[in-house]
């Protein structure tokens, strides 16, 4: 082939892509499987990795991510980015509509009614047709560039196409993390032992504002653009016509729209908006009112902070009253008692709830709840149901307050008021660490994905485990048999062996991943992480004291006491010792003396493409463990490239600069001693 045909592949390609981008995220008629698009995405990406010329900035392999950024630069906007004045009341929404009709008497008006996104806004400028930034809103008049993160957005075009394209073309929106997205990442980063999310907008906030853009790739985050900045060339004279022209060039505009022509008309399309917005996948808190015709906009003019001719109409969080049947308590793995409501169901934000978290007893006690109280409930980020007020007025004395048990009700055991946990917060914990509740939590939490990544170690499974007696600590996993496994309700052959066969393959996880996984107070990953960097091997831990912990740096006195107290535990000892004879790895690979430079000491690593057997973070570890550093672009100052499958244009650039490239199997080598 000649060099115009791989350039004719590439931009046919690329183009097949934008379109499937466009049904999946704009259209939501996905016209293609996943499989077939990822075929299509992976031809694209060997073309340009054997050809990288052909690379462009708009290609679809340009949504991965790009190097980390040093921080983000302030950039003033060429057209100010204004707040709206919001109301909660159809009163002030007919005053509004008065108010605009008195600046344009002999108008006939319309307006357009849309659903208020629960974003970030953002304003994207292109030039030519060529996305060339995005900048948060900021204070209105600057704001942070984070166009390296903006382009990673899937459903976002990097380059439009209209005839009589305005050469400059500001358009503007939010971004917006999607309901089902955060569900799922939450769900990966209490798996990875990471805090969750609040909600959706803060999950949408700390991901646009990573350094590193490959993060930010991978959330699952959407733009919805409504609006313009800075233009140079004709648009649409309407609201209605500019969004349907978003949507023709490729970009997704807001979801339902609504044209009215008065101010019950207004009114009736917010409240048909409240009730159909919970079929979106994406957090609404409410409508947005706009006159129709931009010409008109222009005539109003704007405040020193809002513009005239637009209005918020905020949406009332989503509650519900419903009557508070009883509590129940839940036991964790540290053995703490964390209060439930058992409601009488109620539908609320697209479900029927029956339970509600009262979080604590502090949290009880300032609400004053009882049972037999009607409450006032509402989802927390619109997914987790809380209970937020007691109606007092409702009470007709027939209402009993709660009183926490003295005693575990999972095993009858002493509970003791544990306020270890930060200033103003008491917890009461369960005494007996053979608690069937913290039995099992112990080991979902050493099975977990963060932690020692055992395939098929899920609650339904580690319960019947410990039901049938089978295991009652972590040690006791690594003597399971095939057989006893398969006995197990629902369980085949196949699925106790794969079972069997990830226990087994457990033992070669990283050290920092058992310490996590044993379920210390107070240790998540990253401070297992932190523990293993400062010794050489769990038996150095182990002999370390509270103070000499108290000294490392990221372990403070709370967390010092709460590892020394667990290492000096005989029976914690015991499932020590009993781990060390199954034979699994006790040495850290993250530990470096600080006298003692390793053999990749000032030496720097670049990781690309897809390696046959390690996980990128594992690569990482290796050389970190060295003494090396990871660096995610290649300049002249790179040691070596670790390349797999898919490598891409930091494969080329390394070829270019001729810099080291080696593949997993050489770079093994280099690790050896």
């Amino acid at each position: 082939m000649t060099e115009n045909d791989f350039q004719f592949c590439h931009a046919e390609l690329a183009t097949e892509l934008r379109q499937h981008d466009k049904a999946y995220y704009v259209d939501a008629k996905p016209i293609i499987s996943d499989h077939g698009y990822d075929r299509l995405y992976h031809e694209l990406l060997d073309l340009e990795r054997d050809h990288p010329e052909l690379v462009t900035p708009d290609s679809p392999s340009q949504k991965v991510g790009g190097a980390p950024v040093e921080g983000f630069k302030n950039t003033r906007h060429a057209v100010p980015m204004m707040s709206l004045d919001n109301t909660y009341s159809p009163d002030e929404v007919r005053n509004f509509v008065k108010r605009v009709q008195k600046l344009l008497p002999e108008e006939e008006l319309e307006w357009t009614v849309e659903p208020k996104v629960d974003g970030v806004a953002i304003n994207l400028r292109f030039e030519n047709g060529i996305l060339v930034s995005g900048v948060t809103r900021g204070d209105g008049t600057t704001g942070d560039d984070i166009t390296a993160n903006i382009k990673t957005i899937r459903g976002l075009p990097l380059k439009i196409q209209s005839a009589d394209l305005p050469s400059i073309l500001e358009l503007r929106g939010e971004v917006y993390m999607t309901r089902s997205g955060f569900v799922n990442l939450n769900a990966k980063r209490e798996t990875d032992g990471e805090e969750p999310f609040v909600n959706a907008r803060n999950a949408t906030v700390g991901t646009l504002k990573q350094l590193a853009p490959q993060i930010t790739a991978q959330r699952p985050v959407q733009v919805v653009l409504y609006g313009m900045g800075q233009v140079e060339g004709q648009i649409p004279p309407t609201q209605q016509k500019f969004l349907a022209w978003l949507r023709s060039l490729g970009v997704k505009s807001s979801e339902r729209t609504w044209l009215c022509k008065s101010e019950d008309e207004l009114i009736a399309a917010i409240e048909e908006l409240d009730q159909v917005r919970g079929d979106f996948d994406y957090e609404t808190d409410g409508a947005v009112m706009k006159l129709n015709s931009v010409a008109l906009r222009e005539k109003c003019g704007s405040t020193s902070k809002a513009p005239r001719w637009a209005m918020a109409y905020k949406y009332a969080p989503d509650q519900a009253e419903t009557l508070l049947r009883g509590i129940t308590i839940q036991v964790g793995r540290t053995g703490a008692l964390t209060p439930v409501a058992e409601l009488e169901p109620v539908f609320l934000a697209g479900s029927t709830v029956q339970r509600a978290t009262l979080h604590n007893e502090e949290d009880m006690r300032r609400k004053d709840v009882h049972i037999g109280d009607r409450v006032i409930i509402e989802k927390a980020g619109d997914i987790i149901p809380v209970v937020v007020k007691v109606l007092k007025e409702k009470r007709d004395g027939s209402e009993k307050e709660f009183v926490f048990p003295d005693k575990c009700p999972e095993c009858s055991s002493d509970v003791a008021r544990d306020s270890t946990i930060g200033a103003g917060k008491v917890v009461l914990r369960c005494q007996n660490t053979d608690c069937p509740a913290q039995v099992r939590g112990r080991l979902e939490q050493f099975c977990a994905r963060g932690a020692m990544d055992i395939e098929g170690g899920g609650e339904v499974m580690v319960r019947q485990l410990v039901e049938k007696g089978l295991v009652q600590d972590v040690a006791e996993l690594y003597r399971l048999k095939v057989e006893e496994v398969s006995a197990l309700e629902r369980m085949g052959e196949k699925s106790a062996r794969n079972l069997i066969d990830g226990i087994a393959g457990s033992k070669k996880r990283e050290l920092w991943r058992l310490v996590f996984g044993l379920g210390i107070l107070h240790v998540g990953a990253g401070v297992a992480k932190a523990l293993t960097r400062c010794f050489p091997d769990l038996d150095g831990m182990m002999a370390a004291n509270q103070d000499q912990l108290g000294e490392l740096n990221e372990i403070g006195p709370v967390i010092a006491e709460s590892v020394s107290t667990w290492f000096s535990d005989s029976r914690n000892r015991d499932v020590i010792e009993r781990l060390r004879k199954a034979g699994l790895e006790f040495q850290s690979s993250l530990y470096q003396a600080g006298d003692e430079p390793g053999p990749f000491t000032g030496k720097t690593f670049v990781l690309t493409g897809t390696l046959p057997t390690l996980k990128r973070a594992e690569a990482a570890e290796l050389v970190e463990a060295r003494g090396g550093k990871v660096s995610s672009s290649v300049s002249k100052k790179t040691t070596c490239v670790v390349a797999g499958e898919e490598a891409g244009s930091k494969l080329a650039k390394a070829e270019k600069l001729g810099v080291q490239i080696v593949d997993e199997a050489e770079f093994l080598k280099l690790c050896e001693p």
